[in-house]
């Protein structure tokens, strides 16, 4: 998480490259556990309810921030959304590769999540359905949570985004941010236990 991956791997069920990816986890965590938010990656029952939550019609994408090994974005694919409308956004290059040689169709973009409207193509704002934060906000402060918040609203602009957290109460102070927060899912079946909040323009 972090500027850049997903918080907890379960390696168990991720299709494609696992055990590479969990080495590859381990060693990023290791060197920056603050950017990766956890020491574990998102468990299967964490990811099916993040699919649960997507909302897009045929012709939109979903966007994934801080994507990690890809757990996520895995679970998106087998949960029926096509490759070709899937982009994940991953600052740490290393993981990126990972990512294009594990997710076939997938749009990898290595960059910063904060300068996503310049990341995405200009004719696809507003034709994203879904983002998803798996960077790790709650470590941020408010300045820099309002700049990822920002990126992600250009692109989807009165969509909101969802975002994972093992916090018990929301993760951002969303009346802060002008945000209404929405608890839509919990796991205890991860670990930690985890939630899928979504925040929407208030």
């Amino acid at each position: 998480m972090g500027q850049g991956s997903t918080g907890a791997i379960r390696a168990q069920g991720a299709a494609g490259g696992a055990g590479s990816g969990v080495a590859l986890f381990l060693r990023r965590w290791l060197a920056n556990p603050l950017q990766m938010g956890s020491v574990v990656p998102s468990s299967p029952a964490l990811c099916r309810r993040v699919v649960d939550q997507v909302r897009r019609t045929g012709d939109e994408w979903v966007v994934e921030l801080g994507a990690g090994t890809g757990v996520v974005s895995r679970a998106l694919l087998q949960g029926g959304v096509p490759a070709g409308r899937v982009t994940v956004v991953e600052i740490v290059p290393s993981m990126a590769e990972h990512l294009r040689a594990t997710l076939p169709g997938v749009e990898v973009i290595a960059g910063d999540a904060r300068a996503l409207p310049d990341l995405l193509p200009r004719v696809r704002h507003g034709r994203v359905g879904t983002v998803i934060c798996g960077i790790p906000l709650v470590l941020l402060p408010l300045a820099e949570q309002r700049r990822f918040i920002d990126a992600m609203l250009a692109v989807a602009p009165g969509r909101g985004f969802l975002h994972c957290s093992y916090c018990a109460t929301s993760p951002l102070p969303a009346r802060k941010h002008g945000l209404v927060a929405t608890r839509e899912a919990w796991t205890p079946l991860n670990l930690p236990p985890a939630s899928v909040w979504r925040y929407t323009p208030g």
